[in-house]
């Protein structure tokens, strides 16, 4: 896959013809999968997505938090089938291009020969473009527009917003119907406490810059270790562990059967269920059999997982 870094930069010529998917793509959920399922029925396919958010430039107070950092949802879009990824810088100057402008630079620009669309899909200035004149623009260039439908799952929805709010709430395993996958974060281990070792279940303290984190709890996960080529299970916390007195809220992972040193280690955490809340126990000894018990309610959400 190839990341242009600019419309302008992608511009010379490699993308004409291409079916160009545009769109935020935060989770690469399953409605930005099916758009990405029709674009490769239309030729090489592009996707043509923004950085930073759009809402953190415009509305910064208000800007949700990302499901995926930058990274990862390059991973993901070549994943989902992109051969180009062009990462539009969005300022506030670009924020005031027409929706002319905007359509100029994909089909005069770029020279993209389809374009696929949410059908709620807007560009420009004040959103002032539809995929009504998306479609207007494609015609007069002989490009076409394919505005796909929204993908439901049980009824609701797919979207980027339903998926934070499940996050949020603890509620992984809805969420990763939505994602196609479990939700992931990843993150640096580095040195904690040390609690965990001293009542029999040591724990990596991962340091992430994941802007969505699960809502306090004891969580089952699958762990990617560098080195190894298959995923390993553990159980995962969440919190201010409120029987050592509270603090910063931390995420804290087992992994089972592991006897290695993580320290340093980049860690990507899948979070599978959410096996309970976070609680306050009278004592070492009480949390130290609740976790016993969390252990062994991981290890089978984990066999579950591998099923």
């Amino acid at each position: 896959m190839k990341v242009f870094a600019s419309i302008q930069e992608a511009s010379n010529g490699e993308l004409k013809g291409a079916a160009a998917c545009l769109g935020n793509f935060d989770g690469v959920h399953l409605g930005h999968q099916a758009l990405f399922t029709e674009a490769a029925k239309h030729g090489k396919v592009a996707a043509v997505t923004f950085l930073p958010h759009p809402g953190k430039v415009l509305q910064p107070q208000l800007a949700p938090r990302l499901i995926v950092l930058q990274a990862r949802k390059l991973e993901l879009l070549e994943a989902a089938g992109a051969a180009f990824v062009v990462v539009q810088p969005f300022t506030l100057d670009y924020a005031k291009s027409s929706p002319a402008q905007f359509e100029a630079s994909l089909f005069d620009g770029l020279g993209v020969g389809a374009i696929v669309v949410g059908t709620d899909f807007t560009y420009g200035q004040k959103r002032a473009g539809t995929v009504a004149t998306l479609t207007e623009a494609a015609k007069a260039r002989g490009a076409k527009v394919v505005a796909v439908a929204p993908v439901t799952v049980e009824g609701v929805v797919v979207s980027s917003s339903k998926i934070r709010e499940y996050v949020l709430e603890g509620r992984v395993e809805a969420a990763a119907r939505f994602l196609s996958r479990p939700f992931d974060l990843e993150g640096v281990v580095v040195p904690g406490a040390g609690r965990g070792r001293t009542i029999g279940f040591p724990t990596a303290n991962i340091d992430t810059a994941n802007e969505l984190r699960p809502a306090p709890g004891v969580y089952a996960i699958r762990v990617r270790v560098p080195g190894e080529e298959t995923l390993r299970g553990g159980a995962a916390n969440i919190g201010v562990k409120p029987t050592f007195g509270g603090g910063e809220v931390t995420i804290e992972a087992h992994l089972f059967d592991y006897s290695g040193d993580l320290y340093g280690q980049r860690l990507r955490v899948e979070f599978l269920e959410r096996l309970r809340a976070e609680k306050r126990f009278g004592s070492a000894d009480e949390l130290s059999a609740q976790i016993a018990r969390d252990l062994e309610a991981a290890r089978e959400a984990v066999a579950r997982s591998f099923t």
